[in-house]
């Protein structure tokens, strides 16, 4: 069996009263574009940071590249790759000139260090703003030059935090595709965000954290599998009578039934044919129907069921 790339087990970080991280244990296999979710507050940039031997913890252990992690362990470092939620680039250096510098903390070879980044500077699009300095870069553009900054040196693991915060949708899109062709080309890669749509396209494996713990893992398919909710019926239509809506309640599988704003939504553990049976009631009792849609359940039922809120809430 392969060693892990990343294996953090049972860590405690303690902030006087406050628990941080409780016994937080976690692996993360070569390859892997793995999501770490979490509401605010929920020890997801206390990890990151213990995981780069940025801040100290109390009690645990973590072992990058099968070797154990120490502020010290610059072998180990040499091979990470950070890329913040805050933009983190000298507003004196040029384009060119910043990622030159992030990579120089790296490779010292002059003529190595111009190929990677060279190669950096294609790789996000910054070529015709090589000597822009950053104060005339757009947001999504200086994203892009802060993701250049943390990958140029080549790094096995790369860590991605809040990247495309802020950004417009085409900066979006072109960092989301960079990061797939990283992970395509050898890198394993933790990602963090607040957009739900974004940890399903990418992330082949998922965590989410709460209050310190790791309440969930596993692939998009395996989370949803998890929670009471497998699929959602919304049906535009006149309010029903108290006795319809009880015996829509106790149609098979259905857990829970809401009306307002002119639309019925219910909520069904389990079954099949769950719209079919629907339907066919609300014709006998003759209602007049708008649009029908039938949703199963997202990523982000899974984070609300599991937290108790919403991720993109947990922003506020």
């Amino acid at each position: 069996m392969s060693t892990p790339v990343v294996k953090i087990e049972n860590l405690v970080k303690r902030y006087k009263e406050l628990i941080a991280l409780d016994h937080f244990s976690l692996e993360i296999e070569e390859g892997e574009v793995f999501g770490l979710l979490g509401p605010n507050g929920s020890g997801k940039t206390t990890t990151i940071n213990c995981l780069l031997s940025l801040l100290s913890y109390d009690k645990g252990n973590i072992e990058i590249f099968g070797s154990k992690m120490t502020p010290n362990n610059y072998e180990v470092k040499n091979n990470i790759g950070v890329v913040m939620q805050n933009v983190a680039v000298f507003d004196e250096l040029t384009v060119y000139e910043n990622i030159d510098y992030f990579c120089g903390l790296y490779v010292f070879d002059k003529a190595e260090r111009k190929k990677l980044v060279e190669e950096a500077i294609e790789f996000v699009g910054l070529g015709e703003f090589r000597k822009f300095y950053p104060k005339k870069l757009s947001g999504g553009l200086l994203r892009r030059l802060n993701i250049a900054c943390g990958i140029a040196h080549k790094p096995k693991l790369i860590i991605f935090d809040e990247p495309t915060v802020a950004v417009d949708p085409q900066s979006r899109n072109k960092i989301l595709e960079g990061i797939e062709k990283l992970n395509k080309d050898g890198a394993t890669v933790i990602y963090t965000s607040h957009y739900m749509e974004e940890v399903e396209q990418i992330c082949t494996r998922i965590a989410i954290m709460d209050k310190g713990k790791c309440r969930a893992i596993g692939t998009n398919a395996e989370l949803r599998k998890l929670i009471h909710n497998t699929e959602t019926v919304t049906v535009e239509i006149a309010k029903p009578s108290d006795d319809d809506m009880s015996e829509i309640s106790n149609l098979p599988h259905v857990y829970e039934t809401e009306y307002s704003d002119g639309k019925l939504v219910v909520k069904y553990s389990g079954g099949k044919h769950n719209l079919i049976r629907l339907m066919n009631l609300l014709s006998e009792k003759q209602y007049s129907m708008g649009r029908v849609f039938s949703e199963l359940p997202t990523l982000n039922d899974v984070f609300l069921e599991i937290t108790g809120t919403a991720l993109r809430d947990s922003e506020q």
